[in-house]
Order: C-alpha cells, then structure tokens, then sequence
C-alpha cells in the first residue's frame, strides 16, 4: 500500500507468557500498522481479552476483542491457565465482549479486504485452523500469514520437545501447515525457537527499557512472570517487528510437516529446505536491529 500500512488481524495466547502483550503493545504503537481485531485462543479466552482490552485502553485505541476457542480441535486445552490475569484490578479494561464468533469475525474481516490483511498469529493455531477448514476460500484471501511456531533447524539434543504453541494444539499446526491451505497462501511465514531465542532480555533490563507510558501495564505483567522465570524471550514481538522492518530476520522456502506423539514431543515441526515448499521459516536474526526497531516506536 502507498502510505506503507499493514492491515492486520491478531491472534493471541496473551496472558500466558508475557511475550504476547509486548507484541500488542508495539503493535498498537506502530503508526504503520492498522489492527483490524483481535481474537484470543487457548484456555480461559475471555481472561486473556480482558488483557487485551488493558492494553489497548491504555494506547486509548478501541479495537475490536472477541475471544475464541478454549480447547485444542483433539482434546482440552494444554494451556489451562492466565497468570497474568492477576493484574486486571489494577488497569481499567471490558469485561464483556458478546457473542460474536471469533472465527466468522476473521472471515468476515478478511473478505472485506482481500488480499489486504496479514493474519498475525502468535498462540496455539485452534482458532486459525478453524477458520481454514470452515472456510477454505480464506487462505487464498489473505495478504500473509505470520506465525510464531515451531522450531525448524536447531537440533532438538538429547531432549526433543516441540515448540509450546505447536504443542498446544498439534492437530490445528498441521492443518495450518499441511494441505491446499498452506499452498493457497501466498507469503506464509514462520518465526520459531531458532530465531526467537536469540532476542531476550532479563528482569533488570526489562525494568530499563520498559518506561513508556504504554508498555507499563506490560511491565506489570511482566513482574507476574519473571517471579517464576529468568529470562523474557520476545518470540511473538519478533514476528510482528518482521512485519516492518524486513532487515532483521532471513528467511529459507521449504516444507514444514508436523509430527504427533503421545507425550511432549508431540507437535515437532520437521523441515525439509526446497525453493517449491509453500513455507518460509526464519533462519537468521540481527538482534541488535530487532530492538532497534521494536523501541524506536515507543519514542
């Protein structure tokens, strides 16, 4: 588009780890990016729209929440919980949402704008999978689509586990990455473990660099995570910086197929590299030009 925008859908596990809500909140203040809506997945989804709507009440912008599936398609959630949650009395935020459905809403929204929107997705693929097979004209509609899923090229070690939103819901990532969907799109991108590992911050340099107005409610929910871990990988927020700032990441074109088990290697993404594959997976990060570029938007 002339004026550079990117028209986006967002899709979220936010509540969870905290990565989510610092994707949001630089998504909210990207002037180039025009959220369209945003639906939530995983377990207690209208928790994690009540964080959403937190967030974007501080950025003072009204965007449209729906909440979305609760359940992975094969069984319940692996994601019960929303510990950040905790922090909801403290920040202003809806707590009713309706009773659209989250994924008619992105059908809906999608098709009003063919080939305009990415869809930004960042949770366990439930809520995308769905839209995919209740509606097999929407790959082919969209603009791109972005996912943080997965982990492609580094070695898996002694410990193979799969990547935590693939393990969320495993039967969803196959369906997102398998079939005529996945050839119907024409720019599907995957950011996982082996790029978004390589950007992270600790406790004290989150408390640093987290002074902007907007990203206190962040920082708040950030308190809620760092009390049980050390280290704040920015998985989701890399995907959305790379919608901007096509420096930071490289990419490689192949074939992504998902693999199920019956313990937590279920969900392992396979990769097979090959110039005809419908995926594109990131493969090289600059870390210094991804902070760069995710703070220069809070000035």
């Amino acid at each position: 588009m002339s004026d550079g925008t990117v028209k986006i859908l967002f899709d979220t596990d936010i509540g969870s780890d905290i990565d989510d809500a610092v994707a949001l909140a630089y998504l909210l203040a990207q002037p180039r990016a025009e959220l369209l809506g945003i639906t939530t997945v995983s377990g207690q989804p209208v928790e994690r729209a009540k964080l959403v709507s937190a967030i974007c009440k501080t950025a003072e912008q009204d965007i449209r929440i729906v909440p979305g599936a609760e359940d992975r398609l094969d069984g319940p959630t692996r994601q019960p919980r929303v510990p950040q949650a905790s922090v909801l009395p403290n920040w202003p935020h809806e707590t009713e949402f309706g009773d659209d459905d989250a994924v008619e809403f992105l059908a809906e929204t999608i098709r009003f704008h063919p080939k305009e929107v990415v869809l930004l997705a960042v949770g366990p693929m439930t809520n995308i999978a769905n839209l995919f097979t209740r509606h097999p004209d929407i790959p082919g509609l969209l603009k791109s689509l972005q996912l943080m899923l997965g982990r492609f090229i580094d070695p898996y070690n002694e410990t193979p586990s799969a990547e935590w939103n693939a393990y969320c819901d495993p039967a969803a990532a196959d369906i997102v990455y398998s079939g005529l969907s996945a050839r119907e799109i024409s720019n599907h991108k995957s950011l996982g473990l082996d790029v978004t590992t390589k950007v992270t911050m600790n406790s004290d340099e989150v408390k640093q660099y987290f002074q902007h107005p907007l990203l206190n409610p962040v920082y708040e929910m950030s308190e809620v995570w760092f009390n049980e871990r050390a280290i704040l990988n920015f998985h989701d927020p890399l995907a959305a910086v790379t919608l901007f700032d096509d420096s930071v990441v490289e990419f490689q074109t192949g074939t992504s197929i998902v693999t199920r088990a019956h313990d937590r290697d279920d969900g392992i993404t396979n990769w097979t590299p090959g110039e005809d594959g419908p995926h594109r997976i990131g493969v090289k990060v600059n870390a210094p030009q991804f902070f760069k570029s995710y703070f220069e938007v809070f000035k």
